[in-house]
């Protein structure tokens, strides 16, 4: 049954997360800091929605019944009444902790308290509230639309029944989870691409092989459908550099140790497609 989602962040992935959310049926408020985030958000929705209608994946009613059902708004506060809460802003586990700070006064009791982090374990963001049991990682795929993977990691103390319910949702917006058993920094997907990802650029930074040509190497010998470096320009360079640093700290495992270049290329702005250049350009 369809509830009240608090979308925290307006970004790639937090406007990802409010259009499927919505298109399930669920109320939405999506909350960022400032006006023009949320209009850059709101836009992102209206052009995904008008994509699928143009393919006739949806009908040109459910676009704007969907967008009727998401309030942005740059209030915090009006994450009191969520069923659910997910938190999807970058990957510093300083700027989670504030936010959850304030979530676990505001909301209300039995919320889940769910963060979309990609490598932060959860315990670790849990310890400043007083409700670790209802903290659980609701780990999205970008782009949210179109990816069905969703991880639910527990926590130390996470629940039973918060996990549940965030199966739930997740189920409810029409997508796949799987359960990650031990908040391990990286969890079980960007544990994985994070290693790949890091050799992929060694290869590149030394020579040995073109960006392009090594993501045909993994399309067509792998399967991939989209090569390490084009994934990694979709996701942000920027987003990927905080998640390996997140997994190196925790593992102190060299296979994790970002790459320079990819240092270099974040300091330097380039972080892919949100900035017309990363791997390739746009």
């Amino acid at each position: 049954m369809a509830g009240r989602l608090a979308v925290i962040g307006s970004g790639l992935m937090g406007s990802g997360i409010a259009q499927v959310s919505a298109q399930a049926g669920w109320q939405v408020t999506m909350r960022d800091v400032d006006d023009a985030s949320l209009s850059r958000g709101m836009s992102a929705i209206k052009d995904s929605l008008s994509r699928f209608a143009a393919k006739g994946k949806i009908a040109e009613a459910d676009v704007e019944a969907t967008l009727a059902r998401i309030t942005p708004t740059t209030d915090l506060d009006s994450a009191a009444d969520a069923d659910v809460v997910v938190e999807a802003i970058y990957e510093k586990v300083e700027a989670k902790h504030e936010v959850f700070k304030a979530l676990d006064k505001i909301c209300k009791p039995g919320a889940v308290l769910g963060t979309n982090t990609s490598a932060i374990p959860i315990t670790q963001i849990a310890t400043v509230t007083s409700r670790p049991e209802s903290v659980v990682g609701i780990h999205f795929f970008s782009p949210v639309p179109m990816m069905k993977l969703v991880e639910l990691v527990r926590g130390y103390q996470t629940s039973d029944e918060t996990l549940a319910a965030a199966r739930n949702y997740a189920e409810e917006v029409g997508k796949t989870c799987v359960e990650v058993k031990r908040d391990v920094a990286g969890f079980v997907s960007n544990r994985l691409f994070s290693a790949i990802l890091v050799e992929a650029i060694q290869l590149v930074e030394s020579g040995v092989v073109s960006a392009a040509d090594l993501d045909t190497v993994m399309k067509l010998g792998f399967g991939h459908a989209m090569g390490p470096l084009a994934t990694v320009d979709l996701t942000g360079l920027d987003v990927m550099l905080n998640a390996t640093s997140n997994i190196y700290r925790d593992t102190a495992d060299e296979k994790f140790f970002p790459p320079e270049l990819l240092q270099r290329m974040v300091t330097a702005g380039d972080l892919g497609r949100k900035t017309g250049k990363g791997f390739y350009s746009y």
